[in-house]
């Protein structure tokens, strides 16, 4: 994120580094301090700042400058930087200038020079007037930006591989934001295609897959060297155990993973029966925690790779990986783990991105703030789902086909002292309605069949081995 800008005008070069020097001192660590010796400059100053959208936080002018005095200045600046603070330095002459300026340019405050000592005179007036501009400023994002449809399967890969890596990102809404529709437009030469991630430097990558958005992302994607103590594929909970305890031992150790780190248990928005959290914890922070110790141990861990076949010629074993090469090894650890077992039913094949979701994620929730979802499943990952969901959305409809959920009972009080969570007993999901998207479920439950209308489906029946 960029700082936030306060700019100091003066023509007399000793005032103007003297406010500039006050102001660094204080500020310097969150703000950036620039400055101009004529109104000119300031303005033009402005203008690039403008263009740039980086964000002004204030403007210290003085008043008596040739050409164009303090006030002037301000009045100008209004429309490059709408809601910066406005403050002129004045000799007691001025004053009288200063007090007609707070009704004619909303001038904030007015300094009398000199403002020595700044802790007693400046800085207690300058932390309020930064603390009332922080609290209603909204900062330009400055890292990575990923535009495409709501409801589109490619957009919800790319949104779900930068959330699994803990990359930060916002998303566009191409069908909600003209300009941002005319930005993906002009980086594919004047087509819409979908997604589109947009890099701080300018770069944008097109409709990219995984292995290519970890490279420009500078994730470790290639193999090192062609030998290693022990290799493990897989990188969920089991293979890192294998790679910190590996590593520790001194021995040299290679993970591969297809995705990102963390596996199924990366998609938990809370892991309760995780020895060491009493309160429980997140995947995301689990998985973040278990790559930083394997690193730290000095394990090799390389993203978006998968292994396409294994031999074994003793003394050692050979991994095949998706570009032909081979890795060889003195121990093999397989730690593929498990996938989510699929909801089977007319329709949900087909909406699966656009609608019905395997894992939950903050984006995926944020995507659905007050919107109406359902979660498949009684268990403990479903009732966790729902309970996270229920954060942000108007309604979720837990649909379990026992004749009761078999979560644990400190998770079922929670559901039962939430109100917009409503639990369906006895209830079998019997196919996915919808035209580009998800937009209803068929359901079975005790009265007979019926449908339910929801944005988004979260689906929680199990797991099979990978």
């Amino acid at each position: 994120m960029v700082k936030p800008v306060i700019l100091a005008v003066d023509d007399e070069p000793a005032v103007l580094g003297a406010i500039v020097r006050d102001l660094r001192r204080e500020y310097g660590g969150r703000y950036r301090v620039l400055s101009s010796d004529t109104a000119a400059a300031a303005l033009s100053t402005l203008e690039t700042l403008a263009e740039r959208r980086d964000p002004v936080a204030m403007v210290i002018s003085d008043q008596r400058m040739p050409n164009l005095e303090g006030v002037e200045m301000l009045e100008r600046a209004m429309p490059l930087a709408p809601g910066a603070k406005r403050v002129l330095l004045t000799a007691y002459a001025d004053t009288q200038a200063a007090i007609d300026a707070i009704n004619r340019v909303g001038l904030d405050y007015y300094f009398m020079k000199p403002w020595d000592p700044p802790d007693e005179l400046l800085y207690p007036v300058v932390d309020d007037l930064l603390h009332d501009w922080a609290s209603v400023a909204r900062l330009p994002w400055r890292g990575i930006r990923v535009a495409g449809s709501r409801w589109s399967r490619p957009a919800h890969q790319v949104r779900s591989f930068l959330a699994k890596q803990r990359v930060p990102f916002l998303w566009f809404d191409v069908d909600a934001d003209p300009s941002v529709r005319a930005e993906v437009e002009a980086a594919a030469g004047g087509a819409l295609k979908l997604p589109t991630v947009f890099f701080p430097d300018g770069r944008a990558l097109v409709q990219p897959d995984d292995r290519r958005l970890a490279a420009e992302l500078g994730l470790h994607t290639e193999v090192e060297g062609p030998f290693y103590d022990v290799a493990v594929v897989g990188a969920g909970p089991a293979g890192m155990a294998a790679a910190v305890y590996a590593a520790a031992e001194g021995l040299s150790c290679l993970v591969v993973e297809r995705e990102a780190p963390g596996g199924l248990a990366a998609t938990a928005p809370r892991i309760d029966n995780y020895l060491g959290f009493p309160t429980g914890i997140s995947g995301r922070d689990l998985t973040s925690r278990a790559v930083s110790q394997a690193q730290r141990l000095g394990a090799e861990i390389v993203s978006a790779r998968c292994v396409t076949g294994l031999r074994a010629e003793d003394p050692y074993r050979y991994v095949t990986l998706d570009d032909g090469s081979e890795v060889a090894c003195h121990a093999l650890v397989l730690a593929s783990g498990a996938e989510f077992r699929l909801l089977d039913v007319p329709g949900a094949r087909e909406r699966v991105g656009s609608g019905i979701y395997y894992g939950t994620s903050h984006g995926d929730r944020a995507l659905l703030e007050g919107e109406v979802v359902a979660v498949i499943g009684g268990g403990n990952a479903a009732a966790e789902a729902a309970l996270f969901l229920a954060r942000s959305c108007e309604r979720v409809h837990l649909l379990v086909r026992g004749a009761k959920p078999v979560a644990s009972s400190y998770l079922l009080d929670e559901i039962e002292s939430t109100p917009n969570v409503e639990v369906h007993l006895e209830t079998r999901v019997t196919g996915a309605l919808g035209e580009d998207r998800l937009q209803a479920l068929e359901v079975h439950g005790a009265d007979g069949p019926g449908r339910l209308e929801v944005a988004a489906a979260f689906v929680y029946i199990g797991v099979r081995p990978a």
